[in-house]
């Protein structure tokens, strides 16, 4: 007790509480892991969903959804999910000060260049290309750009989780190139956009 009559905390309890201090601490300068991986899962499962119900396995669709539907599905699951991403960014930044502030502010703006330039190319080549290798190319180059910057944010921010994630998107894509359009929204549908989800929800709940 001390002399006021107040309870002294016990050398359990001290450590207690500096470990919630810490995670508090941890989740601020990481960021939300629901606002940088769970809006792309709901984007990709939706969008290439609807590229896979388009496409089939077999050439032939499973419904009738149109390529200009599941494209403009997928774009705007693409913008609304880059927006969640740079309020995260823009939070991850306001924790620190300095250089910090200037890197995730610079990070931020590579997406919004990435995404334009790759809507540029898609335009200028799709044009060139049979309809379902016109989904392929819009499909893969923006799973490339979004591979590459989460790459480059988790070394940026020393982030592990978004680092490797990025080699998974990259791995996948390549893989669905391969394979053709069907497979490629299905495997992207499946193990980014459920991955993503997933990744967001148990990131989110260790934190």
């Amino acid at each position: 007790m001390t002399d006021d009559g107040e309870r002294e905390s016990s050398p359990e309890e001290t450590l207690r509480l500096i470990e919630r201090q810490r995670a508090v601490a941890v989740k601020a300068l990481a960021g939300d892991p629901l606002l940088l991986y769970t809006p792309w899962g709901v984007a990709w499962l939706l969008g290439f969903g609807a590229f896979f119900l388009h496409y089939g396995l077999d050439g032939v669709s499973y419904a009738p959804i149109s390529w200009q539907l599941a494209l403009g599905i997928l774009m705007a699951g693409q913008l609304v999910a880059g927006a969640f991403v740079a309020t995260g960014l823009v939070r991850l930044s306001s924790a620190v000060r300095g250089e910090s502030t200037a890197r995730g502010m610079m990070y931020g703006y590579a997406w919004f260049v990435g995404m334009v330039l790759m809507t540029v190319i898609n335009i200028k080549f799709s044009q060139l290309l049979p309809m379902e290798e016109r989904g392929l190319l819009w499909s893969g180059v923006s799973l490339m750009v979004v591979a590459v910057l989460y790459m480059a944010g988790g070394a940026l921010y020393t982030q592990w989780p978004m680092f490797f994630m990025g080699v998974w998107i990259a791995a996948v894509d390549g893989l669905g190139v391969i394979l053709g359009p069907g497979w490629h929204a299905l495997l992207t549908a499946v193990l980014l956009g459920g991955g993503q989800i997933v990744t967001g929800i148990r990131l989110r709940r260790r934190a």
